[in-house]
């Protein structure tokens, strides 16, 4: 990734504190950097190239720390994809603890590059990722397994024995909302009630090579729906509504879950919930000892709609227009195929032109299309370069990436 500061995050001592300072909207303002900010920048530089600008990175960071009010913050991997970015965030300030990783496999490598607390965020079965998790246990590694069934309990047990290692396991608990005729949330887990939960308890208590190490809820319907979209007001209602409603009974659920294994003796580590979208409510549960956090360090279009905060687009990438087929439409040189779901991306405007994405342009791997709303399209020059060499599409969910390009001036 290029940046103004890469030297500044590939040097950066993980031991070291960031001082930190809470986000205030003029301080926001100030930072958010336009066209002709990166257009100075990388000027010169050969395209496609992904960049990550720091400076806005570092004013989402402030602003997670100071709306978790207090709460530990765990890093999700899978939204981050990148070590030294971690590294970076952990050393911001002392509630940055943790990691929430993707795949096994993953969590043995950061456990490799000197991670600690490790929490795989999904359930594991292939034997062989199992027992890779043992022996990093074996030599020293902190990684907790997820779980959501006794047959999860039982597979883990038997890796472990083979190792000779005692495993930490999650119970992952299912925090959607059901209401007639509408599941609001996702399909994760089958366990929801304190009568679900207990027969795991009890298999892992009966266990001499697994322990209960946390409990894990993870609000989607909250953390991962937009509820202020412009022009939208009885959907924003209807889902604020929801929202308020799916958080007490979260609260409620995840409560009396954690009250269950008390009453066995176990005292948890941790007890993690919701997500970027969900810290306002997740933070007033006394239940929870840490939030995990991901996309909102890098802020993708799809924290673009939410009524209680808003964060700064952090990372992108750049790629070239390259031919112009019509008079308001502009092809790019790749950056096509969404990797993550069919999402368009969003378009922020540069100069006096707002482009959208041409629906299905993502689908092709070789190019990407953008095209001019019909009261600019007379506006706009012969040439390529319009007014305008730069637009800036932001995917839904930065386990992709989340970008802003800036394209390329090209003559007639």
């Amino acid at each position: 990734m290029q940046s103004q500061r890469q030297e500044e995050l590939q040097e950066h001592d993980p031991t070291s504190t960031v001082q930190v300072e809470e986000a205030s909207p003029v301080r926001l303002r100030e930072y958010a950097h336009d066209y002709a900010y990166y257009k100075k920048i990388f000027s010169g530089h050969a395209m496609p190239f992904a960049y990550l600008d720091l400076d806005l990175l570092d004013q989402n960071i402030s602003q997670v720390q100071t709306r978790v009010g207090g709460k530990r913050v765990r890093l999700a991997s899978k939204s981050l994809r990148s070590v030294a970015v971690l590294r970076h965030i952990l050393a911001a300030a002392p509630c940055f603890q943790g990691i929430m990783c993707y795949t096994p496999l993953e969590a043995v490598y950061l456990a490799k590059q000197g991670f600690e607390d490790l929490l795989i965020g999904y359930p594991a079965w292939h034997e062989q990722d199992i027992a890779t998790i043992a022996q990093a246990t074996a030599a020293g590694a902190h990684i907790t397994l997820m779980i959501d069934s006794i047959a999860h309990v039982e597979q883990i047990e038997k890796a472990a024995q083979r190792q000779g290692v005692r495993l930490p396991l999650c119970l992952d608990i299912d925090m959607s909302l059901d209401l007639p005729g509408l599941h609001f949330g996702v399909w994760r887990s089958p366990l929801r009630t304190p009568d679900q939960v207990r027969p795991l308890i009890e298999r892992i208590i009966a266990s001499s090579h697994v322990t209960l190490d946390g409990i894990m809820g993870y609000e989607a319907q909250i953390a991962g729906v937009g509820d202020h979209y412009p022009g939208k007001m009885l959907k924003n209602a209807l889902v604020q509504g929801l929202k308020r409603r799916s958080a007490r009974e979260v609260a409620a659920r995840r409560a009396a879950i954690v009250d269950l294994v008390g009453t066995y003796g176990i005292q948890l580590r941790f007890v993690n919930g919701g997500g970027t979208g969900s810290v306002t409510t997740t933070r007033e549960e006394p239940a929870v000892t840490e939030i995990t956090v991901g996309s909102g360090f890098y802020a993708p279009a799809l924290f673009d709609n939410y009524r209680n905060f808003r964060y700064l687009p952090a990372v992108g990438f750049a790629i070239e227009i390259v031919r112009r087929p019509r008079r308001s439409i502009y092809t790019c040189l790749g950056g096509g195929y969404v990797a993550s779901g069919l999402a368009l991306p969003v378009p922020i405007s540069c100069r006096s032109h707002t482009f959208r994405a041409v629906p299905g342009s993502f689908l092709s791997k070789e190019q990407v299309k953008f095209r001019l709303p019909s009261a600019t399209r007379e506006q706009s020059s012969s040439t390529l370069e319009t007014q305008c060499s730069c637009v800036t599409p932001r995917l839904a969910n930065s386990a992709s990436v989340s970008c802003t390009c800036c394209l390329s001036q090209m003559g007639p």
